[in-house]
């Protein structure tokens, strides 16, 4: 005879002693609610998602009057490298992930200039391509120079 009375359905072992492994620790409180947090089925799009909202800039192209104008202040630069100049030059970065990249600015003195390899190369050990800068300012003791 089958009893469908809900207070009979567990009668059999509602008093028992509840089990403890002898060989098994107890989970903890954190761990068993670790079991229950949310899974993230798509590893790593969420760093596509910003990564592709990440905007880059475009590479200007300067005309040659700017090109001439930033070749003079180079060759001031060289010509006068012993000297206590500070020079601050805008360069592009390229973005290694995607198309484009980011202008960036340094501040500094030049340790040397290598005409041959197109790099300018500062005091701290940071190199710039030529062809990426297209902003030299030139202070001397906090003064600008009008090159």
């Amino acid at each position: 005879m089958i009893n469908d009375s809900k207070d009979d359905n567990y009668n059999d072992i509602i008093n028992l002693p509840h089990h403890v492994s002898k060989t098994h620790p107890r989970m903890s409180l954190h761990d068993r609610a670790a079991q229950f947090s949310p899974f993230a089925a798509l590893t790593g799009h969420e760093e596509e998602i910003n990564e592709s909202a990440r905007l880059t800039e475009k590479k200007l192209e300067l005309d040659e009057d700017e090109k001439i104008r930033i070749n003079e202040k180079l060759q001031f630069i060289k010509n006068n490298i012993d000297k206590d100049i500070t020079v601050t030059f805008t360069y592009f970065v390229p973005d290694v992930k995607k198309a484009g990249g980011e202008y960036r600015k340094i501040t500094g003195k030049v340790k040397k200039i290598n005409i041959y390899e197109h790099k300018i190369i500062m005091s701290e050990g940071m190199i710039i391509n030529i062809e990426d800068i297209i902003d030299v300012d030139i202070m001397k003791k906090f003064i600008k120079l009008e090159i």
